[in-house]
């Protein structure tokens, strides 16, 4: 089954869904991850924070599949702020990743109060321009934080990671971003399962014979967002990858749109520091 891509401002291409490894342990991570594999999925999501990026790299090394066929997104950690110490870390995943190059680097969150993130989108710029990394971009930055990039940065973020889900759309965000050609993606797509019981959610699904989660990621994919579901359950990681085989209609993305509430699961950017 063929994943759609999308096109970011570097000119490279992401796999629109991918397999996310957050609160994966990194004793199952490889493990989960080789299944994704099997299934189908190209795309890896980690991070720093995560504490599993090197059994990523096993995993990737195990699976017998070309560099080129495996899309890897990792991300800055907190305490890494600022040019000279977002070298160093970046460094440091690419170490434990066993790479030479990830395909997507991410400042993890923008931490305002520190006043640091300019200075270490620098860092990011730089490994960019060396080919470290084929495209480089954001999590959890505010439509304020972008502007602001936009006016002192020289090269503009690919992506914006977010909290996105039925019940917390971003609308704004997702505005900021089509003015600023940045693609969304999406973490916590399934509202960390809280949505999955939406009547009408479960409706469509009943009706389309799929699974609830299969209707909220497919509202995903034709909103455009880039979206990973994460999971250790095989059957779940299969679940999620079907959902390219069918669509939605009009009305039903607008109901699992009109579910938004402002359902905010995770910390504030703003005050996240």
């Amino acid at each position: 089954m063929s994943v759609p891509t999308v096109k970011l401002n570097s000119g490279t291409e992401i796999p629109q869904l991918g397999f996310g490894v957050f609160q994966i342990p990194p004793e199952d991570t490889a493990a989960a991850v080789a299944h994704a594999f099997g299934v189908g999925y190209r795309h890896i999501d980690t991070a720093a924070m995560y504490d599993n990026e090197g059994q990523v790299g096993q995993a990737i090394r195990d699976s017998g599949l070309d560099r080129d066929e495996i899309y890897v997104t990792t991300k800055l950690n907190n305490d890494a702020h600022g040019r000279d110490e977002a070298l160093r870390a970046f460094d440091e995943s690419l170490q434990l990743l066993g790479l030479d190059h990830v395909d997507l680097y991410l400042i993890h969150w923008p931490l305002p109060e520190r006043g640091l993130y300019v200075q270490t989108w620098q860092a990011l710029e730089h490994v960019y321009r060396e080919g470290r990394a084929k495209a480089v971009g954001v999590s959890n930055f505010q439509p304020n934080h972008l502007h602001r990039l936009r006016d002192d940065a020289e090269v503009a973020p690919a992506v914006n990671q977010v909290e996105l889900h039925p019940t917390f759309t971003q609308h704004e965000l997702r505005q900021t971003h089509k003015e600023l050609g940045i693609a969304t993606e999406a973490w916590a797509p399934l509202g960390q399962g809280s949505e999955l019981d939406s009547p009408t959610v479960t409706e469509i699904a009943e009706r389309l014979g799929r699974t609830p989660a299969q209707v909220v990621l497919r509202w995903h994919i034709q909103l455009g967002n880039i979206v990973f579901p994460k999971s250790v359950t095989p059957a779940r990681i299969e679940e999620n990858f079907n959902i390219f085989d069918f669509e939605l209609e009009v009305a039903d993305m607008g109901s699992i749109g009109a579910l938004d509430d402002g359902n905010r699961i995770g910390p504030v950017p703003d005050d996240f520091n």
